[in-house]
């Protein structure tokens, strides 16, 4: 890897292109390294792991309206279209990146990463595999061009933080899927370079839509990034051009949007001929949770197990959670969102609000992606009371090792300690969630496949599920124009076109 160093530059300095970010971004999309083996297999893996999660929200509101829109927009006269979740119907790429992309954040159960800012780089599949789609390209193309997806984006995610200028982490997605649907296509530099920097001026949004009353939206914004990410390509092919330096130009993103005039990033790339690992540092979640929350349920199912007098509010006089600056901040109490609280606040909300999670999660010893969230389940007295008793701090240490760049102490856990009315002090920890590559139980093929399974049955046929997970594992064999196999039709009566709302389009 070669590290960039990257800082704001006045307009007479006039910074050269091969010295921009997005220049090098570009370089690293366009070379045509081969893709490793094991990294080829996480792809597959991850390829089904958003299938898994994006059938089970096929009848969620948010993936309804989308699938509406995209079905309003007829395959472009550039390809044959490409696929959405659950239906045979093709449509124009980029609203099928919008549809998809949409399915697969609904339920916050893909893929994570977690540096200097946070992301799901999943997020990255959709809007590749839609165009690969489009355009015919083969198993081995949507191979590279996801590899490349990946790989930016995790490695601008170790490096620039965006949440601390309250800027939605989907503005290192929009450059990310830009380049990887350079590589896909095979587009040079300077075409793929136009794109990543329109990617990047698209997409950039605050982040309330993850704070406080959190909305319909966050499912909504990654998908907006993939689909200004294929327009962002269209356009590029055509000849257009994007603001030029984007990230380093006195006007530009890091000048205003980040760390300001004086900032200075490092940012991580692989150099010439190396190979595109970024997603093996990469994983995935066994609960429909935010990331943060994947440990804590963990631990949460074994104090459930281990000392089940704490699952009883009446026992209970506080449980205090300490963990990293994030958790506490974002998920915890220190976020001052009374939502976090509120037994009839939104799922979306709800999965944001660890002193939620972790009370539910220890008084029934599990985690379901609907009935955990169901108005009833939040609503319990019992819960309430138990809920009101939890708060988050921050802890040094573990926000230490949630930044540390060593995948081998890094953290998203904490320390838990439950004090009961006896007097009694239970204490335990955590460091990463149990199916977390160095976690109790990590995911591997097997778990993915059962996952794609659970959350399938009685929504996708038998012999629809089987057949989706060959051509998933048979990725690497399937020619040009035989993407199509990725798509999965649900069983009939599943999805009722006729039910969707009405809009504009």
């Amino acid at each position: 890897m070669i590290n960039h160093p990257v800082r704001v530059y006045r307009s007479e300095e006039n910074l050269a292109r091969e010295d921009q970010l997005a220049h090098k971004i570009a370089v690293v999309a366009a070379d045509p390294v081969e893709v490793t083996a094991e990294v080829t297999e996480m792809i597959i893996n991850r390829i089904i792991d958003n299938a898994s999660v994006a059938i089970a929200s096929l009848n969620r509101g948010p993936i309804v309206a989308a699938r509406a829109q995209a079905l309003s927009h007829a395959p472009s006269t550039g390809g044959k279209g490409a696929s959405v979740f659950g239906i045979t119907e093709k449509v124009s790429p980029e609203w099928a990146a919008w549809a998809n992309g949409v399915a697969v954040r609904e339920l916050d159960y893909h893929d994570t990463f977690l540096a200097a800012e946070y992301s799901h780089p999943g997020d990255n599949i959709p809007p590749i595999l839609a165009v690969a789609q489009h355009t015919g390209a083969s198993g081995q193309d949507l191979i590279r061009g996801i590899a490349t997806g990946y790989e930016i984006q995790v490695d601008l995610v170790k490096a620039i933080c965006l949440h601390k200028h309250k800027i939605d982490h989907v503005a290192h997605l929009g450059p990310s899927a830009s380049a990887g649907i350079g590589t896909l296509l095979g587009l040079d530099v300077e075409t793929i370079f136009q794109a990543v920097g329109q990617g990047l001026h698209t997409t950039t949004a605050t982040r309330q839509s993850r704070k406080g009353e959190i909305s319909t939206w966050k499912a909504h914004a990654p998908a907006f990034a993939g689909k200004m990410a294929v327009e962002a390509a269209d356009r590029a092919m055509r000849g257009q051009t994007s603001p030029v330096p984007i990230y380093e130009g006195e006007d530009g993103v890091i000048a205003w949007m980040l760390d300001g005039p004086d900032a200075a990033y490092t940012v991580p790339l692989p150099e010439a001929g190396e190979a595109k690992r970024a997603i093996l540092d990469t994983y995935t979640k066994e609960h429909s949770a935010e990331y943060q929350a994947q440990a804590w349920i963990d631990l949460a199912r074994k104090l459930h197990r281990e000392h089940p007098e704490t699952t009883d509010a009446k026992n209970v006089a506080s449980v205090l959670i300490k963990t990293s600056h994030h958790t506490h901040y974002v998920i915890g109490s220190g976020a001052n969102d009374p939502q976090k609280y509120d037994p009839t606040a939104s799922r979306e909300t709800l999965d944001h609000s660890i002193p939620y999670i972790f009370t539910v999660a220890l008084q029934d010893g599990s985690w379901h992606h609907v009935d955990s969230y169901s108005p009833e389940r939040a609503g319990r007295a019992d819960t309430v009371q138990l809920w009101n008793k939890v708060t988050t701090e921050e802890d040094a240490e573990w926000t230490r090792r949630y930044h540390s760049l060593d995948i081998s102490e890094k953290a998203f856990g904490g320390t838990v300690v439950i004090t009961l009315n006896d007097g009694t002090v239970i204490t335990d920890e955590i460091a990463v969630a149990d199916a977390h590559p160095l976690g109790a139980r990590p995911f591997a093929r097997e778990q993915y496949i059962n996952k794609f399974r659970t959350l399938a049955a009685g929504l996708v046929e038998a012999d629809e599920i089987d057949r989706f997970i060959s051509a998933a594992e048979n990725l690497e064999k399937l020619g040009a124009g035989e993407l199509d196999a990725l798509n999965i039709t649900a069983a009939p009566g599943v999805i009722d076109l006729a039910a969707a709302p009405q809009g504009l389009f």
